[in-house]
Parts: C-alpha cells; structure tokens; sequence
C-alpha cells in the first residue's frame, strides 16, 4: 500500500471506508444469483413493466437457459455477444451464458451493422442473442451479408415460434444431459474465469476488448454497494445500458448481491421515468447529471406522484452543489453520490462515502474503493505531491487482466508494477478524495456516452469521398457534449453539411453521429501527419 508520504491515496487510509469482505461472498456472478435465490427466494428480483420475477425465478430461467447452451454445443471459455436492450431477459441470457461457463460479450444497442460486424469478428462469438426489433431497428438486418465466419448460431429474444433462431424454441433444447453439465460447469468455477469482454473504443479508433474475471466484479460491486448504501428491498430503476458497466455492474449485479430489486428501462424517457419510479415506490436512480437537470427543469405537475427516492448516483460532469441542494429539497432524495472509473477498472476507481455532505460531492469524485489505491503521477510516471495535477493511475483488484489478443496495449496501459495508466488528469488532497481536472485525451461525452474522436474519424475515412476528417467535442445545452467534424472533401467532390451528417447516421451508433460539419480545404497537421485537435477547437471558437 502508498502511504501519504508516496503521494498515494489508499482507501485503507480513508477513516469510515475500511471493509471486510465477507467469507460467505459468492466468486462468481452465477453464484451471485444462485445465493439471491437463496436468500431472498421471494423477493422481486426483476420488475420488467408485466415481467415481475423473483429470485427464485430468475435462477430457474438462468439455469433452464444456461443448459440450452450447452445442448446447442456452448464450450467452456466460448465467447456469446448480447445485443439487446435492458430487459429482464438480457439479465437471464447474460446470467445463462456465464453458467454455462461461456464469456459474455455485450454490444451497444446503438450500434450499426459494421460496428457490431467487427467485434463480432475481433472477439470470435459463436452464439449471438439479440432482439427483432428496437427503436426500429432489426440488428438481425443489420447483419445480413456481411462476413461473419465465426458466428454459429443466432438467438432472438423476442421471437417465440418454432423458427431455429426462436428464444423459445433455442430453450426447448436443453435435457438432463445438458441439466447436469450446467451443474458440474458452476460447482468447478473458481472465480478467475473471464466474465465478460468489454469493448471501449480509444484514441488509436480500434475498439479494444476489456477482459475481468467474475470474482474481480463480485468483490468490485459489493464493495461499490457498501460505499453507495445500497441496501436489501431497494428499487433500483435502471436506464443506464447494461451493455456498459453502470447498467450492468453497478446494476443488476450490485443488486443481486444487496438483494434489491432491478426495474430496467430500455429508453430513456422522462416522464415515464418518472411515472414508474412513483408507481413502483423506486428508491434508488442512477443517471447523468443531464436527467437530473431535466427532472429539475421539469414543472412539478410533470415529475409524478410523490417519489421515494432515497438514493441517486451520478457522475461523468461536474456535479454542482446548488444542483444537489435542488435533488434534495426538489426531488426528495436523501442522499447523492458521484464515482469515478473506467471500464479497465471494471467500471470503478472511486466513489464517495454515504455521508459526505453535498459540498464535498460537488466537488471531487470519492475514495479508492477498498483494498485498491490511486495516485497522480507527473510525465515520467514519479508520484506528484499532494494537491498537484497529474496523470490518475489505479492499482488493485479491480484493474483488468488486459485487452483481448492486445498484449501491445495492454503493456501500454499498464505498467509491469501494477499501476494502470486511466490518461485522466487529477488532483488528490490530503485526505484521499481525488478531483478530476481534465479528462482522456479529445474524449467527449455525449449524453453519457464516451466518443473518441480517432474511432469516429476512422469509421468517416471509409467513406471514399472524404480525404480528410478531424473530429473535436463542443459543449451542447441538451446533451452535455456532442461531436463536430472538418472534412476536407476529396478533389472534385462536393459535400454538404446536411450529406456528411446523413451518411454518418447510417455509419455509426448514433451517439457518435456529429452534429455540426465544417467543410475545409485543408486540416491543421503535425509534421508527421497527424491532425491537431487543439487547432479544431481553435477554428470552432472563432467561428463562434
């Protein structure tokens, strides 16, 4: 462990955060629902609008659908995609395909089909499970005739006829033989299989895959349940995807381990937000600081009947304090907590304590979570003082094994001690709460969503037309953050503002779709070619 004169913040170091784990805690996610069930048999476990299942009932579905994969031919350490929106049934194919001993692979709802095509690819899934239809979208569609040589078998969710790609019929598959092999994969796991590859796309454009272990998560999200006050019979309503670690760990994962219930939302819409939230008694509500300030701009009459929250947790902006003041004394809820973390962390660094007061919420982005440490390092990776800007690096448990097939990255990401580079600019104070000061590199957030630039640029550049582009973040009112591309058009070709934009929304997940286009003849380069940003962001603020 670093100590203050390291420079370093430990969270053992941090009064009022230190924890136990407890002997009992299940290693892996499937004996997380296995011990739900266990504990809290009765209790909702899932409220999906009609869909209510208890725990009892989610690990019945879990393991009914976990030996239909395994009489359709799922291997241990097999990689299964999952390209849904939050459900009840994403929850238990996700639960199934980890039972079965496979590693699940999560894809963006707002993905396109050559999105989706390359990690499909990249990660080698010979099962998919996805839906027919969201937002008028069929992925199914998405993919048809495009190159996919590992891809088996695909599994729609919402088709229950007797077509071979019906959940129903898939589920009618499994037998005795594929019952006992389910039990014996869950009675050898150990908790240091693969759980789930993340891709998260980065400055170089390619995406990369995330690899954490099961016991890596648990550990992360009981303690993350600790720091937050999550609690046994909380009503947890949850828009965040859970194909990104705020939906899914910090989700129903943590859920599953407190024993509260998980209300998924496939959309974000505000007053049905709000309205279920009153009807369903919810008392704990994840959400951008954007929600929250939608909700507050909101007239009363808009927001519901009386809520229940006890509990909101935010993150990804600064949070104001005079905000939180108006959550409290507005919206009713007792309590607000930021975190700080990256999907490399499983999806958590820091988070503040259940009794900081707003003040101090406002203004950092918590502790290191227990038994894990963080600290700022200058340009040469030495330890800054206490209170100077550096680069965050994190260490411990919750650091990921690496990137899938990237050792080339992951060498870069992290160092042969342990400390892993996030690329995030912070300040740690003398009592370990850390204060972010700028964020990865040309990163923005667009409603929650992290874009990089290089990734946006790269999809672009497919297009023959453009022989340039240079992708920055502007500051939106709605959405916090959205993109704007310079594109330098091919020779002899004619572009458009209103073209760019129409060809990028068939291209890419919507998120990433820049939403102003500046034509040029030529962008700012370095002398070896590469484009500088910080010029972009100049040409934008004088044409504003």
């Amino acid at each position: 462990m670093l100590h203050a004169a390291d420079h370093g913040q430990s969270s053992e170091e941090v009064p009022g955060f230190r924890m136990t784990v407890p002997a009992d805690l299940p290693r892996t996610i499937p004996h997380v629902a296995l011990a739900a069930a266990q504990k809290f048999g009765a209790q909702e476990g899932i409220v999906d609008d009609v869909v209510r299942l208890t725990f009892a009932d989610v690990k019945d579905r879990m393991l009914a659908a976990a030996a239909a994969f395994v009489a359709a031919g799922l291997k241990k350490g097999d990689t299964v995609a999952l390209w849904a929106p939050n459900s009840a049934a994403w929850i238990v194919a996700a639960l199934a395909i980890q039972s079965a001993g496979g590693t699940m692979v999560p894809l963006n709802t707002r993905y396109k089909g050559g999105e989706a095509q390359f990690i499909l690819n990249k990660s080698r899934a010979r099962f998919l499970v996805t839906v027919s239809d969201f937002l008028g979208m069929s992925y199914p569609k998405m993919l048809e005739g495009l190159d996919l040589p590992h891809l088996e078998r695909m599994l729609v969710l919402d088709r229950t006829d007797g077509d071979q790609t019906s959940w129903t019929a898939f589920l009618a598959g499994a037998d005795d033989a594929s019952r006992k092999t389910v039990d014996e994969r869950l009675a050898a796991m150990t908790g240091d299989e693969v759980s789930d590859i993340m891709f998260t796309s980065g400055t170089t454009g390619s995406p990369k895959g995330v690899m954490t272990t099961h016991w890596q998560n648990v550990r992360v999200y009981y303690a993350w349940g600790e720091s937050v006050g999550l609690r046994f019979a909380d009503r947890y309503l949850m828009f965040y995807p859970y194909f990104h670690c705020s939906g899914y760990k910090s989700g129903w994962l943590a859920c599953f381990i407190k024993g509260a219930t998980t209300l998924p939302e496939a959309v974000l819409d505000v007053p049905r937000l709000m309205k279920r939230a009153a009807a369903e008694k919810v008392t704990v509500l994840p959400g951008p600081p954007t929600l929250f300030q939608t909700l507050l701009s909101a007239p009363p009459s808009e927001r519901g009947e009386k809520l229940s929250l006890r509990l909101a947790v935010t993150g990804a902006a600064s949070v104001p304090p005079a905000m939180i003041r108006r959550m409290i004394d507005e919206l009713g809820i007792q309590r607000v907590m930021v975190g700080y973390g990256l999907t490399e962390t499983c999806g958590t660094v820091t988070m503040t304590l259940e009794n900081d007061p707003p003040e101090l919420v406002a203004q950092s982005c918590g502790v290191a979570i227990p038994g894990t440490e963080i600290r700022c390092v200058d340009e040469n990776n030495k330890p800054v003082p206490i209170g100077q800007a550096g680069e965050i690096m994190a260490r411990g448990y919750n650091n990921m094994l690496g990137y899938f097939e990237d050792p080339k990255a992951t060498a870069e990401t992290i160092e042969p001690d342990g400390w892993l580079h996030t690329g995030d600019i912070g300040v740690i104070d003398e009592r370990g709460y850390l204060r972010i000061t700028d964020r990865k590199k040309d990163m923005f957030i667009v409603g929650g969503f992290n874009c990089y630039p290089a990734e946006i640029e790269q999809i672009m550049l497919s297009n023959p037309s453009y022989a340039q582009v240079g992708v920055i973040g502007v500051a939106d009112e709605r959405l916090g953050e959205v993109g704007k591309a310079f594109v330098v058009p091919k020779p002899g070709v004619t572009l458009t503002e209103k073209e760019v934009i129409a060809w990028c929304r068939e291209a890419m997940a919507n998120f990433k779709v820049p939403r102003y286009v500046q034509i040029m003849d030529a962008l700012p380069l370095t002398p070896s070619g590469k484009v500088q940003r910080f010029k972009l962001k100049e040409l934008d603020q004088a044409k504003a």
